[in-house]
């Protein structure tokens, strides 16, 4: 099962040093990707912090993946990014990285899966929210297994839970047809 730790230091009140540790210590606890989500950083900060994780997870198999900033993941030598749902179109990025590339979409919505699928362009769609979290307000709609289960019947691209996940949990999201999950607080 794909596992990407969605890394979020602000939450957790940690520096970059602590973050980077956690970073290192992720494939340890089964992480699979690591999707750098530190949306405060300046250009420099955040390059210079996905530099550090890309060069403490080396050999680990463990691919790095830069939220929304392709210009970021591009100058870290980075694996792949991950779009947010309203980001310009995967098709348009796919021309202006190298072979390989990963690109990834967050989705929260039937229509969003229709439309990732239409532009193309995606190794991967991000679905949720699929549980309460911690991470989002109380008031913020929680999508559900039902709907985890419809949109990975929907996409033939792997679909990726996200949002409330814990370990206790992967069991669930992997019956819902998910082909992964991620998680800030499992990781952190």
């Amino acid at each position: 099962m794909i596992r990407h730790f969605v890394t979020d230091r602000r939450r957790f009140g940690l520096s970059a040093d602590a973050l980077v540790e956690r970073a290192v210590a992720a494939p340890r606890r089964g992480a699979t990707a690591i999707q750098v989500r530190e949306r405060d950083l300046s250009d420099a900060a955040l390059r210079d912090l996905v530099a550090r994780i890309i060069d403490g997870v080396r050999g680990a198999g463990v691919r790095v993946l830069v939220n929304d900033r392709v210009d970021v993941a591009l100058a870290a030598g980075a694996d792949g990014v991950h779009l947010r749902a309203d980001s310009p179109p995967a098709s348009r990025i796919r021309t202006m990285v190298p072979a390989g590339f990963t690109i990834g979409r967050a989705v929260h919505a039937i229509e969003d899966i229709d439309g990732a699928l239409a532009d193309g362009g995606c190794d991967y769609l991000m679905f949720g929210t699929v549980f309460p979290s911690a991470g989002k307000p109380a008031d913020h709609t929680i999508a559900g297994v039902d709907a985890l289960a419809r949109a990975c019947a929907r996409s033939p691209l792997p679909v990726i839970a996200i949002g409330g996940i814990t370990p206790d949990r992967e069991a669930v999201v992997a019956r819902a047809g998910a082909a992964g999950l991620a998680a800030v607080g499992w990781f952190m």
